[in-house]
């Protein structure tokens, strides 16, 4: 388990093998909407008529709002608060759409944790992280890459 005070994890607390799940995110219609008129202006994620007619039956919320709510969790209980920036991802996908109603959470589970061998106040630490609906279903999945400070030199 990580350390509840964010300020106090480093890269030792995150251990390979790890699973997290924490976070919850209601999706509305009107945040559809406006996320996608923004960032994602295609039909079904604003317009309800023509997306009824489509193959969801419904709006859907654009992934890459998804991608966001994600990330807002993902900061919120898993980064450390002392953080280095990350450099890439190296996966992304949208296994299924998020609907007007579903309420996500996510899960990490820790699939490398190593030490850096060019900087060896940091670790390199690459979850997969899975946002959830109510119905457990997987809704998206990421591999982000990770630069946590470490306590201690290595």
């Amino acid at each position: 388990m990580l350390p509840a005070d964010a300020t106090q994890r480093a890269f030792e607390d995150y251990t390979v093998g790890m699973v997290l799940e924490f976070g919850s995110a209601t999706v509305t219609a009107e945040s559809i909407v406006a996320f996608a008129r923004q960032y994602d202006p295609q039909d079904m994620h604003v317009d309800p008529e023509l997306a009824a007619a489509g193959p969801h039956g419904s709006l859907i919320a654009s992934g890459w709002q998804t991608v966001g709510l994600m990330m807002g969790m993902f900061t919120e209980h898993y980064l450390p608060k002392n953080g280095l920036a990350a450099p890439g991802i190296d996966e992304l996908r949208w296994p299924r759409p998020v609907f007007p109603g579903d309420t996500l959470r996510v899960r990490v589970t820790i699939l490398d944790a190593r030490r850096s061998r060019s900087k060896p106040d940091r670790g390199v630490v690459q979850p997969l992280v899975e946002v959830l609906n109510q119905k457990d279903e997987v809704v998206l999945t990421v591999k982000p890459i990770n630069l946590i400070r470490a306590r201690t030199l290595g």
